[in-house]
């Protein structure tokens, strides 16, 4: 099993630079190790008390990670490939951050992710 590490500080202020991936969803390069392997997850979770965007960013190549959460930009509308999942089963699989990222980098590589956006 992969062992994922944060981002540094400055690493996360790269993230930030440049188009959002609400823009450009595609894959970018990562500011730690440099590859094309910076990848996106956004989910929106039902059972928070006010409008929520929870985002997970990744390197499939050096296992560096961050995740986030905001207030969910109003009228924003996005695809969420694991939306189908029975609740237990999404449960289950967020239990893991080492899990929940691999199913997220095999969406990724399925064709299933990057996620579509629409305001």
């Amino acid at each position: 099993m992969t062992a994922w590490s944060s981002f540094s500080g400055d690493e996360v202020a790269a993230l930030t630079q440049g188009s959002s991936f609400f823009a450009e969803p595609g894959e970018r390069d990562c500011p730690a190790c440099g590859q094309r392997r910076l990848r996106a997850y956004f989910t929106a979770p039902e059972n928070a008390k006010r409008p929520t965007l929870v985002s997970y960013v990744w390197c499939g190549a050096c296992d560096k990670f961050v995740g986030t959460r905001a207030r969910h930009p109003a009228g924003l509308i996005f695809s969420d490939p694991l939306a189908a999942l029975p609740t237990a089963e999404r449960r289950d699989l967020e239990r893991s951050l080492t899990g929940f990222l691999a199913h997220l980098d095999a969406l990724w590589d399925a064709g299933a992710l990057p996620q579509t956006f629409t305001a």
